[in-house]
């Protein structure tokens, strides 16, 4: 018989001998086991899990537990390679990997990845990824990723990205992206980009953009721009444009910025607008200002244009409507 044939021959001997029988050498529950024992204090190794209940100490195993995984490993859980069980409270560590049906407290370390089915709160890394159905909460560390079903609290690193299914709160890094299902507040920096299907708040810095379906708050800082579905409140520094429905606070960008109600400073190399019926106050500077609504503040351009003019407009043409009366004047116009 060949030597690899042999191997798997003692392997699977081992693996049908260890998950049916139980070398008990511990005294009241307390000591040493080797098999399936359901409950003890002290040191447990055994094969895989399938009638853990509750272990206070180390249950050390080489393959990870029958499904559904059950029981509660209270100290230190170890694969060789792999390992798991419905709980874990303390330290977890699977050179290849390691997994919890339910909730995770403590330390976690898989070689490749690390996942809950549930909520899990502590020091979490994994080679590849760190995953969770639930909450996650505490410092989290995935090679490609750091995902959750729920909310994302503390600090979360992903090689590629970082995102939830829930609100992210904390300090986010994502090589790629970074991203919330709910809210995003802290520190958020993504590679291209930061998003969040509700609202931001902090600061938020994407290489291609940062943009959220909510209001945004804070200091933002996109590549190419900075956006929002709602209001864009703060400084928002965007390569190409900034835009929202309401912007309040200072706008820079580097061609473009607009919105329908906008109260700041607005800096735009290119264009600056105001959307029809909308409103400005403020003051911008920009090549071409368009504001289709009714402006109350300055506007410095080569051309200006306003709908209603209550202020002032300085450039080389200056337009304004107010009340269906057109006035053209070069150089300043003030109504």
């Amino acid at each position: 018989m060949r030597p690899t044939r042999l191997l798997v021959a003692l392997w699977t001997l081992l693996a049908a001998s260890l998950d049916a029988q139980v070398i008990d050498l511990t005294i009241n529950g307390n000591g040493l086991a080797i098999g399936d024992k359901p409950r003890m204090n002290g040191v447990r190794l055994n094969f895989r899990d399938r009638q853990l209940e509750e272990i206070n100490g180390i249950n050390a195993t080489l393959w990870g537990p029958y499904s559904p995984a059950k029981g509660t490993v209270n100290g230190i859980a170890l694969g060789l390679p792999v390992t798991g069980a419905g709980r874990i409270n303390g330290i977890g560590v699977g050179v290849l990997g390691l997994g919890v049906e339910s909730s995770f407290t403590g330390i976690g370390i898989g070689g490749i990845g690390l996942g809950g089915g549930n909520d899990m709160k502590g020091i979490f890394i994994g080679g590849i990824g760190v995953g969770a159905g639930g909450r996650v909460e505490g410092l989290t560390i995935g090679g490609i990723g750091v995902g959750s079903g729920g909310a994302l609290r503390g600090i979360q690193i992903g090689g590629i990205g970082v995102g939830g299914g829930g609100d992210l709160t904390g300090i986010s890094i994502g090589g790629i992206g970074v991203g919330g299902g709910g809210n995003v507040s802290g520190l958020a920096i993504g590679g291209i980009g930061v998003g969040g299907g509700g609202d931001f708040n902090g600061i938020g810095i994407g290489g291609i953009g940062v943009g959220t379906g909510g209001n945004t708050t804070g200091l933002l800082i996109g590549g190419v721009g900075v956006g929002s579905g709602g209001s864009v409140k703060g400084l928002a520094i965007g390569g190409v444009g900034v835009g929202a429905p309401r912007l309040n606070g200072v706008a820079l960008s580097g061609i473009a910025a607009g919105g329908v109600d906008v109260k700041a400073i607005v800096i735009a190399g290119a264009y600056f607008k105001v959307e029809e019926k909308g409103r400005f106050d403020g003051g911008s500077l920009s090549a071409v200002s368009y504001v289709k609504g009714s402006q109350h503040g300055l506007t410095i351009g080569l051309w200006n244009y306003a709908r209603e003019l209550h202020g002032a407009q300085v450039g080389l043409i200056n337009i304004s409507d107010n009340d269906g009366k057109r006035r053209v004047f070069p150089l300043l116009s003030v109504r």
